[in-house]
């Protein structure tokens, strides 16, 4: 029997005042008082508690702006994008409806539309490291995609740790040393060249860690490294193994294959078409979680890049060891391109030391320091002769 119930039939069956229930049941007369006149005017319907919700609700959000909320946020998790309070907040501005993070929040729990994961580390154990300018360092990973067709295609990104601006995304058949170096060099003629640049140690980004962790054996980088010396670029390379240090890269590629699951693409144009569309709302619509809900965009353009800390000429030397092949040449690295230089026949599998400054190289042997060629390069061309 409801409590309710007890106190009004408390005062019509037993006939006990208001006072005498009120000291039995330990509640207030008033109270009594009320149930038992709710009672003479709608009968055993006053035995059920009412609700305590007001009659009217001025505060609260209107229908149809919840409803709302509710289908951008399932707009926007079938299109494979981030769907939380602030990206619905920033979608609902564009529409000139301002709301909460704290309102749309509430709006999607009650509609059952949050799970909750007390399985997450509090952001309070985070440590976050971020470049203080635009361009002071960039990021860059690869990472694969499968069309429809089953063919395996590889997505190269390069992104501006301060801002989170992604500043290049392309995918390739395979991402080479070449790929690496053209899709810098076209991300930096775009919006500058960066002061440093931080990869992963995989082997189209450095040769540090070839044969075994003792390089490549000649004393020169790769393509990329020496593309990053001569411009003078610091290149960070993360520890084998720890992902984590390449860390917004890294969440990115989560971000984007979530967005790709809802597009599959079955040849590499559509794929591509795809990216550019991603790029283009991650860049200028996406608000950012890490930059006060601004976008990526709006943070890049916000104050000053950073630049390289050019080499000061004509201090720029080059110095590395080789032996001439067979054929009477060695091969140099030189404004990321591969030249042949011809030294002669009569010199085959002599230890040399090549000086390179700017544009000109030297040859001298390593035991007696004889001069045997000097050149001007010309990167325009594949084997260089010598000068005279």
């Amino acid at each position: 029997m409801a409590k309710y119930e007890i106190l009004i039939k408390a005062v019509t069956v037993q006939h006990l005042s208001y006072g005498e229930v009120a000291a039995r049941f330990g509640v207030s007369k008033t109270l009594v008082h009320k149930l038992h006149h709710r009672w003479l005017l709608e009968g055993d319907a006053a035995f059920e508690p009412r609700s305590r919700c007001p009659h009217s609700s001025p505060t609260r959000t209107p229908t149809p702006v919840r409803e709302r909320v509710l289908a951008l946020r399932d707009e926007l998790t079938a299109q494979g994008l981030d769907a939380g309070a602030d990206t619905i907040s920033e979608h609902l501005h564009r529409e000139h409806l301002t709301l909460s993070r704290a309102t749309i929040w509430r709006i999607l729990t009650a509609a059952g539309k949050v799970t909750r994961q007390p399985q997450k580390r509090p952001r309070s154990s985070w440590h976050r490291f971020t470049a203080d300018r635009p361009n002071e360092l960039w990021q860059s990973d690869f990472t694969h995609v499968t069309l429809t067709t089953g063919t395996d295609i590889e997505v190269i990104g390069w992104i501006d740790d301060h801002s989170r601006y992604l500043l290049h995304l392309t995918a390739h058949p395979r991402v080479t040393g070449r790929v690496v170096t053209d899709t810098f060099t076209t991300t930096a003629r775009q919006h500058g060249y960066p002061a440093a640049t931080l990869t992963d140690n995989g082997m189209v980004y450095t040769t540090r860690l070839a044969r075994g962790g003792r390089g490549r054996g000649d004393g020169a980088g790769n393509a990329f490294e020496t593309l990053l010396a001569t411009r003078g670029i610091t290149q960070k390379n993360g520890k084998p193994f720890k992902p984590t240090t390449q860390g917004k890269i890294e969440r990115f590629w989560q971000t984007l294959k979530t967005h790709l699951a809802a597009h599959p693409a079955g040849t590499l144009p559509e794929l591509q078409h795809t990216l550019d569309t991603f790029r283009d709302y991650y860049n200028t619509i996406r608000p950012h979680r890490a930059l006060g809900r601004k976008t990526p965009a709006f943070a890049y353009t916000l104050i000053p890049k950073a630049t390289p800390t050019q080499p000061e000429d004509p201090n720029i030397w080059r110095v590395r060891y080789d032996t001439i092949d067979n054929d009477g040449k060695i091969t140099l690295r030189h404004h990321g391109r591969l030249l042949h230089l011809g030294i002669g026949r009569a010199h085959t599998r002599t230890e040399i030391i090549c000086l390179v400054h700017n544009d000109d190289a030297t040859i001298i042997t390593l035991d007696t320091g004889e001069l045997l060629a000097e050149y001007t390069l010309n990167p325009t061309k594949n084997y260089q002769r010598k000068n005279g």
